[in-house]
């Protein structure tokens, strides 16, 4: 019985601690791609950029997550713990989109820009293609 108590405080832990990460939520800014709005919450430091969009059972129709990282870089994401299906856009640093790749739930599969990035926007996998937002389109609105 005492080898086990500390294995349940663990596992109690990580429950825990993975509970309350999926009830935290960002501060949200209005993004736009033409004459369409998003909703995208802001993740700036690097913990709230690592948990992202985990453990979300849903995301609304024009919301979203926007990364922003402190400088352009290689640029990887990936949807552990991320139960929706998603697409990513990678954006250069004048808010121009580099590509869009689509990402499938709780897989560690990389999706990498294709040339270094200052932020990657994560919305309802399909919804660039659902609005014709393509490669080299222009989001106003990022967070500096």
């Amino acid at each position: 019985m005492k080898k086990l108590l500390p294995a349940l405080a663990i596992g109690l832990s990580t429950y825990i601690a993975e509970t309350s990460l999926a009830q935290q939520r960002f501060p949200v800014t209005t993004l736009n791609v033409g004459v369409h709005l998003i909703q995208a919450e802001v993740a700036l430091r690097d913990e709230e950029r690592a948990q992202g969009l985990m453990f979300r059972e849903q995301l609304g129709a024009n919301e979203g997550m926007v990364f922003r990282f402190p400088d352009n870089r290689p640029v990887c994401m990936w949807m552990k713990n991320t139960l929706v299906p998603l697409s990513v856009a990678f954006i250069d640093e004048a808010g121009k989109i580099i590509n869009i790749e689509d990402m499938q739930p709780q897989t560690q599969d990389a999706h990498c820009a294709k040339r270094p990035a200052r932020y990657a926007l994560e919305m309802n996998q399909g919804w660039f293609r659902q609005k014709n937002v393509k490669s080299g389109a222009k989001i106003d609105g990022l967070p500096k």
